[in-house]
């Protein structure tokens, strides 16, 4: 297979045309790429070789440069950018030309490029150019687009480009590129360079380093994912290339140096010029019937060793939080959960061992880092595997009769969960089973002729003894494995190699660079590391067919991530890195400092009686301190709890734990990345023995019990059995039976308050002053001038439009004398916690009418939430007990107070 290319995208013209504007008035080549030896030319003959040579200025350079800018929507640069602590013979022959573009992952960056060198030796006969690559991946990546670009070129410019990877081992190369007259393109890693030590860098027996070749020629370099090569040391040695220019050419600009074009990740996508994203997003429920521990890092501190480890622990009321703990020897992890049952023996640290990477507890536990056990690891990655294979079945069937072939790409940390020298590794044999699975469906049958063992390909870097091992991408045992994948690329495109799903390792992700990738999954132990755009760039290029064209239907080209988080989380980090790499917020998030604030004061000088003599009336009504005391029938509530527990409506029957799928397709706009939600499917998880934690314990510290009652309710319940299923699940419904039994008793009359003496004046004077202050103007609404009198401050701190309504109603409201809403500090003391209400309104109806109000948008208390219920029924008892004549009442509008009376 040959790959077609379409020459005439806008989004890569555009590019490249920013860039050969910006040599605009240089002298032209002089025939078609008939190179003038003339002193304004732009090629010139030294001792070393032959160069590139700039005529224009730096004024003339800059002002195309802003010309171009300004053509293109960007901010117009006032400098050119200048060169980092070079020779001072380097410095007075170059000039400070740094440029950026801006093309979004997929779009066919080193398409553009690789043109671009064309255009400039077409137009003004520019002839030594180098690649600067930050990895191997990028340079094998770089290298394979140079060769399958060749014929295209040679057919588009008449001309063929010498191009060549630098090799210490052959420094002659240099000599070679710097003598010819033709164009030339050497390929470059950044670390071949970086350092003095570097061979390219050494004087030979000549008495000449190599580099002075490269210098010689005054090349156009090109930095490839630059974002990589900011550092001083890395950004001294490509200017000490002695560059004509440097063309930085990333997605992910750090330092976006006199940026010329843009095509961002939005505009790409809406223009359907990558794949569209759906996530399909698998999370388990949390299983806190075991002991859950997983080692996050061990950290070195200049005396001592800690091991970050995640666990669960012991939150208030009796939730149960999982929390990162960092431990050293002789920790506990039961301490460290705030005494969680399950942690109580076994779980002393006793070793930390850096250099290997693990931790080992006293009951003989050992995790290395990324390790995690007591969770649902294995299940979870299992249903992602399955979901991956569900995918790929259902792209193929409708792909593969248009002759384009599906592929899946599977990302691991660690390469003994694919394959091992034992056998089948555990990734293996979990693809494997849903492979078959799939494949003997009706639907599907025939569609994928091979066995399951043919059909999945690992491309792992491995020693010199051949054995597979991990890797972090850049040794050179992972140049072969780089080098494996470029080549494989056409060859794993055609529908009769049965390879469709490849498994590599995480570190190479880089190296993945397949247009027919439909397909992501990363398998990692925990919630994926690696920067979403990275993630999902393997597989954003559009697709081709058999014939190698390039497919642009949005219904084919979708792009199916199977994660590991929900596809909300994902969405948001997603969206957040975008923001992060573009440096280009969305408009639908706003954050707090760029939203606009308001003052709050009061209406008048200062909160006194002569002010506010309203207010302080009807306040000194309702500012006592109160205290209550609870009493109830324990047999009353156990029956209460018996006949709650046996509606299986409300508390339904306790299940094994689930893994759930989620799926929704990505919409990108200006405002932001928007998940819609598709599809979804569940799966319980195995049967699996569970430790049942102390009961009595359990519910005890949650709720004052006797045994005694426990005991009855889990011999009455008829459901006792559950609990061995999913102990955690069924100790919380008997919890919250019993709570919801006892709010009912208190409810119905359980509760009794007690008026204490009445709150120190400067008390009265802080709770009010509180509220002053600078707020965000979209959490208040304004008091409308003419009302001022009618209330304290110039601002309602309402939450919302029915409060907003309740608001404006007072206020035109002949009735209402005055009104405001209640401070937030003041508190109701209730059993399920404190509460206050929403306004406090003085009426005049025949007499002065002093009110406490709560706005709910209805009138009818049974309409309400258990929760909200319960705490107006306890505000209605806290203010009676004050025996003054303050009224309680719920309303949607003033008049609902009057008609009270």
């Amino acid at each position: 297979m040959e790959f077609i290319f379409d020459h005439f995208a806008p989004h890569q013209l555009s590019a490249i045309r920013a860039v050969t504007d910006v040599f605009k008035g240089q002298p032209n080549a002089g025939g078609f790429f008939d190179n003038s030896q003339s002193d304004i030319g732009s090629v010139e003959f030294g001792e070393r070789g032959i160069g590139n040579r700039l005529v224009l200025s730096p004024e003339a350079l800059l002002k195309n440069i802003s010309e171009i800018q300004k053509s293109n929507g960007l901010a117009e640069s006032v400098n050119l950018v200048p060169r980092v602590d070079i020779s001072e013979e380097l410095s007075a022959k170059g000039v400070d030309l740094n440029i950026s573009v801006e093309m979004e992952t997929g779009t066919g960056k080193t398409y553009s490029y690789i043109r671009t060198i064309y255009e400039l030796y077409k137009t003004y006969g520019f002839c030594k150019f180098v690649i600067v690559v930050p990895s191997v991946a990028i340079r094998e990546g770089t290298l394979k687009n140079l060769e399958i670009t060749a014929k295209e070129m040679r057919a588009l410019y008449g001309v063929p480009a010498n191009y060549t990877v630098w090799d210490s081992a052959n420094r002659n190369a240099l000599r070679n590129f710097s003598a010819s007259n033709s164009l030339q393109i050497l390929i470059i890693n950044i670390d071949s360079f970086a350092s003095d030590s570097n061979i390219i860098n050494t004087v030979t027996e000549q008495g000449v380093k190599p580099i002075e070749f490269l210098q010689a020629t005054n090349p156009i370099v090109i930095v490839d994912e630059p974002q990589n090569m900011e550092t001083p040391i890395r950004r001294r040695a490509i200017d000490n290339l002695n560059p004509l220019c440097t063309l930085r050419y990333s997605a992910t600009h750090k330092n976006p140096y006199n940026l010329i074009s843009r095509l961002t990740p939005v505009d790409a996508y809406n223009a359907g010029l990558v794949k569209q994203i759906q996530v399909d997003g698998i999370t388990a429920e949390q299983n806190y019937n075991a002991a859950f521990v997983a080692l996050k890092e061990i950290q070195r501190g200049k005396a001592s060793l800690k091991a970050k480890v995640t666990i669960f622990v012991n939150g208030e009321a009796g939730s149960v939080n999982q929390k990162d703990v960092a431990l050293s020897l002789g920790d506990d992890l039961f301490v460290k959960s705030n005494r969680r049952e399950i942690y109580r023996d076994g779980f002393i640290l006793e070793s930390i061992e850096a250099d290997k990477g693990l931790i080992e507890f006293s009951g003989g536990l050992i995790l290395r880092v990324g390790d995690s056990q007591g969770g649902f690891t294995d299940e979870l990655q299992q249903f992602q595997i399955e979901r991956t294979v569900r995918w790929h079945f259902e792209r193929a069937k409708k792909l593969h009769p248009l002759g384009i072939k599906v592929l899946s790409l599977f990302f691991i940390d660690k390469v003994a969960n694919y394959r091992s020298p034992e056998g089948k590794a555990k990734f293996e044999e979990y693809f494997e089973g849903a492979f078959t699975k799939y494949s003997k469906k009706s639907e599907y049958k025939g569609l994928i002729p091979y066995r399951a063992d043919e059909v999945h390909r690992g491309y792992f870097s491995q020693d010199k003894k051949g054995v597979l091992k991990d890797t972090k991408g850049v040794t050179k045992d992972d140049e072969d494995t780089y080098s494996l994948i470029m080549k494989n690329k056409e060859e794993l495109l055609n529908l009769e190699n049965p390879v469709q799903f490849i498994f590599s390792h995480s570190a190479l992700r880089e190296g993945w660079d397949n247009p027919n990738v439909f397909q992501i999954c990363t398998l990692n132990e925990s919630v994926s590391e690696v920067k979403k755009r990275q993630e999902v760039g393997r597989g954003l290029r559009l697709p081709v067919n058999s014939d190698g064209q390039r497919i642009v239907d949005k219904d084919i080209n979708l792009l199916t991530v199977i994660a590991n988080e929900s596809y909300e989380a994902f969405t948001r980090a997603l969206q957040t890195e975008i923001e992060e790499d573009t440096g280009i917020p969305f408009t639908g998030k706003i954050a707090d400092a760029n939203r606009a604030k308001v003052q709050v004061r009061y209406t008048k000088a200062a909160l006194t009686r002569e002010n506010y003599p309203l207010l302080f009336d009807l306040w000194d009504r309702v500012s006592f301190h109160t205290r209550y005391a609870v009493s109830y029938e324990e047999a009353t509530l156990v029956n209460k709890a018996i006949q709650f527990l046996k509606d299986k409506n409300h508390y339904p029957t306790v299940t094994r734990l689930t893994l759930q799928s989620n799926t929704a397709k990505i919409q990108m706009s200006g405002e932001g990345l928007l998940a819609q939600s598709t599809s979804n499917a569940l799966r319980e998880t195995q049967g699996r023995a569970n430790a049942i934690p102390d009961v009595f314990g359990f519910i005890q510290s949650r709720i004052k019990l006797s045994r005694s009652s426990i005991a009855g309710l889990f011999k009455e319940c008829g459901r006792i059995d559950e609990l061995m299923i999913n102990p955690q699940r069924f100790l919380e419904y008997v919890v919250a039976v019993f709570e919801r039994a006892k709010n009912e008793i208190l409810y119905e009359g359980g509760v009794k308050y007690e008026k204490g003496p009445a709150w120190d004046a400067s008390y009265t004077q802080k709770l009010f002053t509180d509220e002053l202050g600078e707020v965000l103007q979209d959490q208040v609404l304004e008091v409308r001038p003419d009302f001022a009198d009618k209330t304290a401050f110039n601002y309602y701190r309402t939450d919302s439009a029915i409060e907003d309504n309740f608001a404006r109603d007072c206020e035109v409201n002949e009735a209402v004398k005055f009104f405001f809403k209640i401070p937030k500090g003041f508190k109701i003391p209730t059993p399920i916690g404190n509460y206050t209400p929403d306004w406090a309104v003085v009426l005049e109806h025949d007499s002065k009418l002093y009110f406490v109000s709560e706005t709910k948008g209805t009138l009818d208390p049974g309409k309400l939430r258990d929760e909200e219920r319960f705490k107006i029924r306890m505000g209605s008892q806290f203010f009676s007990a004050l025996q003054t004549d303050i009224g309680y009442k719920l309303a949607v509008r003033a008049n609902d107070l009057i008609r009270s009376t």
